[in-house]
């Protein structure tokens, strides 16, 4: 079977799998995305969100965040890790957006990328999410499932990202990255995959190595 064929397949099991599923990282406001997903680094999505509960109440807009106490701000994240490099780039994000951009996310690759502490990651996620662009966030459970199901064979995001663009369809690739996050989370995990419970066993080329 083709890649693009495996890919297919994978969308449509997936879509009877999870066909409402969302971003799991809690936001009212786009910038507020951008500032979780810079948390989310080495960091659980729900242990971000339990911060931001907290986080965007005492820092209700962007000027609060470009005006904080830099130390005051390092101990308000510092529950989600390497919180000296987090607090700094929040800060200065909050101050390019203000800046640089009218205090409005921008929606091109170019512009997000040139905002403190964003990736590709990062500013698909706002493209694909905020803009409903087309978008491929290549997290780590999309990287292990994707190359498990032989969709590529890359590790490194920027060349997984390049190698679905060309399998997914664009109008459900940001849909499918999110859906691959849930289901990496309920069967097909790092350690000790459900494979048996697995709808995508029969063409997955991990589970077929490991009979």
């Amino acid at each position: 079977m083709t890649k693009k064929g495996i890919a297919k397949l994978a969308c449509e099991e997936l879509e009877k799998l999870y066909p409402d599923v969302e971003c799991s990282l809690v936001y009212d406001k786009p910038y507020e995305l951008l500032i979780s997903t810079r948390l989310a680094a080495q960091c659980t999505d729900a242990r971000v969100n339990i911060v931001t509960e907290t986080l965007y109440k005492k820092y209700p807009t962007l000027e609060a965040f470009a005006e904080a106490d830099i130390a005051e701000l390092e101990e308000d994240v510092k529950p989600c890790g390497f919180y000296r490099t987090k607090a700094k780039s929040i800060k200065e994000m909050a101050g390019q957006l203000i800046n640089d951009f009218g205090g409005r996310v921008p929606d091109t690759m170019e512009e997000l990328l040139s905002l403190s502490g964003v990736g590709r990651k990062t500013a698909n996620l706002i493209l694909g999410d905020v803009y409903g662009k087309p978008a491929v966030v290549t997290d780590t459970h999309c990287i292990r499932i994707t190359g498990r199901l032989g969709l590529t064979s890359n590790k490194e995001p920027a060349k997984v990202e390049r190698d679905l663009v060309k399998l997914l369809p664009p109008e459900i690739s940001n849909h499918f990255c999110h859906q691959t996050v849930q289901f990496g989370r309920d069967i097909c995990r790092a350690r000790s995959p459900k494979c048996g419970e697995c709808s995508l066993n029969y063409f997955c080329r991990y589970y077929q190595k490991s009979k």
